[in-house]
């Protein structure tokens, strides 16, 4: 009997640090997802110099490099969630049109329970998001 009572708290036991950490995860990827939504808008709004030379369409006229800016600039005024350790712009980032702005955020996350025990095989948990935006013009 005791080994039976011994194993269900042990199946117990596993299922529920399996729902924390699959739980932690999908928090930090939902933190990301805001962090790189908000890049995104905020890069969608940064008009390119070519701007002042061509004028506007039906959109803001961005770049490649006022995306990136953009992006950078965002992400360095923000505290990074607490279970990210470390994040950052990725390749992809910029604009595929000249009008919408595609920000790619990857962030190494800290996992409770399990995080030391990747840490000791030299392994970590690594989300990628991305984000688009896009500032029409009205008028």
């Amino acid at each position: 009997m005791t080994l039976l009572v011994t194993g269900c708290m042990a199946i117990a036991v596993l299922l529920i640090l399996g729902t924390v950490v699959a739980t932690s995860a999908q928090l930090a990827r939902v933190q990301l997802l805001d962090v790189v939504d908000g890049a995104a808008l905020d890069a969608a709004d940064a008009l390119d110099a070519r701007a002042y030379e061509q004028g506007l369409d039906d959109a803001v006229a961005i770049s490649d490099a006022t995306v990136w800016e953009s992006a950078t600039g965002y992400l360095g005024d923000r505290d990074r969630p607490s279970r990210v350790t470390v994040w950052g712009i990725e390749a992809g980032t910029g604009t595929p049109d000249g009008t919408t702005a595609v920000v790619v955020v990857t962030g190494r996350v800290e996992l409770p329970v399990v995080g030391p025990l990747l840490d000791a095989v030299g392994s970590s948990v690594t989300i990628t998001v991305r984000g688009s935006a896009r500032a029409g013009l009205v008028g």
